[in-house]
């Protein structure tokens, strides 16, 4: 779909509860997340809709609504810890996540939430980073810092603990990978303490989640999205943070990259990025400056769609009755494995804009198709949305 919704205020005790429930929500993915609030203009109001949506596209069981109580004790949870959520409708989210396709619906954040409504930096590399990355990493961090950008990594070892431990002075965040309280790897528990009260901790995962395999990308979507560009550090052929780097890509973010020695394997991945993938070769903090004022002008991203807080009548009727008749047909019968563009879906089927749109977001809390981001949509072959 479209970038984030546009930040509006600060929610309530009530409306933070109701959000949460909504995105711990059964078939409830970041794309529904955003069509529900845009249509029903807020997340009660989506929440007493979800039975008789999924219900309309088909649905054989009643769809699972995240209870009360569940949701007040995961919120408890993060207080307990000193973290609090923060939702992509609320202008504490950070600005250049909020700009990327399908954002995390809501962030925990422990620490200087301030931090975040700066422009960042991300510099990732190597777990075994070598002596001279390391050196580099630091002075890369601290030239940064002293540039006003914060500094912006996943608290791996190497190359990561390194630049969050030269940026904690002017500020640095460190995204998990798991819930904001598990610490990983063990060995960062002193720079995970100290990250938290003078820099900032960010995690889309409840508290207690211990990460699994898939978790780290998912993490490192976070990092190149809250940063302006993404800084390479020694990266082996099969690096994590070449897959940071790939997603900063995708998401329209530069993309530099530090060369290294030919026979070091710590260097085939930067070097490939800069022979093959057209990322920036930098070797100081001045050429990521630089290549960041020439090509990154923060005040003309483009802006994200604006929250609708009143749904328009046509709109408001089409929720609920689409898939009762002719329309819902057209519109499944139109899709396929393949993604498509909801417009190509608008063209293919004769009908309005947001008679499609309702139709899709029935059939997403049904589990029947699924949001790929880009305006892609396609039939759900694991018939449910992530």
């Amino acid at each position: 779909m479209t970038a984030a919704p546009l930040p509006q205020a600060a929610l309530d005790d009530v409306q933070r509860l109701a959000c949460l429930r909504l995105i711990r929500s059964e078939n409830v993915g970041p794309v529904t997340f955003r069509e529900l609030i845009n249509h029903y203009g807020g997340a009660t109001a989506a929440i007493e809709a979800l039975p008789e949506l999924s219900r309309k596209a088909g649905r054989g069981r009643p769809i699972r609504i995240c209870p009360r109580d569940q949701a007040e004790a995961e919120l408890e949870a993060a207080a307990r810890i000193g973290a609090r959520p923060v939702f992509t409708i609320e202008p504490s989210y950070p600005t250049a996540l909020a700009h990327v396709d399908v954002p995390p619906p809501m962030l925990y954040v422990k620490g200087r939430g301030e931090l975040l409504a700066k422009p960042m930096v991300a510099i990732v590399g190597a777990r075994n980073g070598s002596a001279a990355g390391l050196k580099l990493t630091r002075h890369f961090a601290t030239q940064l810092g002293a540039a006003g950008f914060v500094v912006a990594s996943g608290l791996a070892r190497g190359i990561d603990g390194a630049a969050h431990e030269a940026s904690l002075a002017t500020g640095t965040v460190a995204v998990l990978a798991g819930g904001i309280d598990f610490i990983y790897p063990p060995e960062h528990a002193n720079l995970y303490a100290r990250i938290g009260a003078e820099g900032c901790l960010l995690s889309e995962q409840p508290p207690g989640f211990q990460p699994r395999g898939q978790d780290f990308p998912r993490r490192n979507r976070i990092i190149s999205g809250i940063s302006l560009a993404t800084v390479i550090v020694e990266a082996a052929h099969r690096s994590g943070s070449l897959i940071t780097a790939r997603m900063a890509a995708e998401q329209g973010r530069l993309v530099l990259a530090v060369p290294g020695h030919p026979l070091d394997p710590r260097a085939e991945g930067t070097n490939g990025l800069i022979k093959r993938d057209g990322a920036t070769m930098v070797t100081e903090a001045n050429d990521v400056l630089e290549a960041i004022a020439t090509q990154v002008d923060p005040g003309r991203m483009p802006a994200p769609a604006p929250v609708r807080t009143r749904t328009h009548l046509r709109e408001r009727q089409a929720i609920g009755d689409t898939l009762t008749g002719d329309p819902g047909e057209r519109v499944l019968s139109a899709l396929g494995p393949a993604p498509v563009e909801i417009d190509e879906l608008v063209r293919a089927t004769g009908l309005a804009v947001q008679d499609v749109r309702a139709v899709l977001l029935e059939m997403a809390l049904a589990g029947r198709v699924e949001f790929h981001g880009r305006q892609l949509v396609s039939l759900d072959s694991n018939k449910n949305e992530e």
